[in-house]
């Protein structure tokens, strides 16, 4: 006989144990990340000053659920509080063990995508040789210099 658990029990299960208080709203401790949630991060973080309040309900809303970012709001809370908490957020949802402290030292940080550690594409870029005169990435070598030269036969 099989156990017939839907997919929605099998998540609160096993995904949503631990929840943390965060600005007097009681959250879950994030332990995935949708898919694509860093890219929509990063993006919005490049929108700036530009970018809109209900544009950063998007990130809080899969990490935190859907009344999180409306409590925090009506709570008062910043700029930097939010950010600090999204950064924990991302953190613990990667499987870092990580403080309220360490992500609000990163938020403030001069390089956050550094303090944080490199991104998929910073990783790609580091893995690439780099030239040791120009710190750039290696360029090929033509093959004509490389290459033998073609012999023309004699016949």
């Amino acid at each position: 006989m099989t156990n017939r658990q839907s997919w929605e029990d099998f998540k609160r299960e096993v995904f949503h144990h631990e929840t943390v208080e965060i600005a007097g709203v009681e959250v879950p401790v994030p332990v995935d990340m949708p898919l694509g949630y860093e890219e929509r991060a990063a993006a919005l973080g490049d929108l700036g000053e530009d970018g809109r309040l209900e544009d950063f309900a998007t990130l809080v809303e899969p990490l935190f659920g859907p009344d999180a970012f409306g409590q925090w709001v009506e709570a008062g809370m910043g700029q930097v509080e939010l950010l600090t908490a999204i950064t924990w957020g991302m953190a613990k949802a990667s499987g870092r063990d990580i403080s309220f402290s360490d992500a609000y030292a990163i938020v403030t940080s001069d390089d956050p995508g550094k303090a944080l550690g490199q991104n998929r594409a910073a990783r790609r870029a580091a893995s690439k040789p780099r030239s040791v005169s120009t710190g750039g990435p290696s360029k090929r070598t033509s093959s004509g210099s490389t290459g033998s030269t073609r012999r023309r036969s004699a016949a």
